[in-house]
């Protein structure tokens, strides 16, 4: 299993089962912010081949913690998927569903933008703070588009609940009381990733759109972009490196 030291919440999702086969290890990983990384996780991303990151966090968020990278030659992308503060979030006390169908409304042509990033610039790791909700839906609709099996997508989404210490959920939620004392949903918010939310998403997106890759084609992914996601991430029969 890939462990990168100092970074929250990383995964490697190869391995999962998909249409005619299953994703590449080595390929797509995916975490929660990279400032306590420090020479011991910068030389476990050399050693798996990490080429690309991209950073869906926003501008305080990265001020606030910013990425520590030291000499490493890979190539940062900054793709912002909420339109204002993460605190606004939990200011209104939106529910997971409601924050997820608004990224989904708000963002669709940034969801496309980071996709093409994981097409073109392999081995790639996507991260948000956490690395649960903007590093989620993007995974998901990702593996979806790449013809993964849904159960698989479920449960590489529900996994990120269990990866975060009880300590910083501790720790974060006691601040996140003291901020928003009347707030009903702060820690689905800050702390979980039940797969029935992920799976209400993927449902709403085939109501809508009839899948949820043709949400991505409507919001401009191109079928060659498709056949080359495909091509990237899935190893026909079974799993590999890149």
């Amino acid at each position: 299993m890939a462990e990168v030291p100092g970074a929250l919440n990383f995964r490697d999702v190869g391995g999962l089962p998909a249409v005619g086969g299953a994703t590449r290890h080595g390929v797509l990983f995916r975490s929660g912010n990279l400032a306590r990384v420090k020479d011991d996780g910068r030389e476990a991303l050399r050693a798996l081949g990490v080429r690309s990151i991209v950073d869906l966090r926003e501008d305080a968020e990265v001020a606030y913690e910013p990425t520590a990278l030291g000499d490493l030659p890979i190539t940062l992308q900054r793709v912002p998927l909420f339109a204002g503060s993460l605190a606004s979030f939990f200011e209104s006390d939106v529910t997971l569903d409601e924050l997820y169908r608004s990224l989904i409304e708000a963002s669709g042509a940034s969801l496309v933008d980071v996709v093409r990033h994981i097409i073109t610039g392999p081995p790639v790791l996507v991260h948000c703070t956490v690395g649960k909700d903007r590093t989620g839906v993007v995974v998901a609709l990702t593996l979806a588009a790449a013809g993964v099996e849904e159960e698989a997508i479920l449960a590489d989404y529900a996994r990120t609940e269990a990866s975060l210490p009880a300590e910083r959920n501790e720790r974060v939620l006691a601040y996140l009381r003291r901020m928003h004392p009347e707030s009903r949903n702060l820690a689905d918010l800050a702390t979980r990733s039940p797969a029935p939310v992920m799976k209400g998403l993927l449902d709403e997106l085939r109501e809508q759109y009839g899948a949820p890759v043709e949400f991505l084609r409507h919001q401009g992914l191109h079928d060659d972009e498709l056949r080359e996601l495909r091509r990237v991430l899935i190893v026909p029969g079974g799993d590999s490196t890149f």
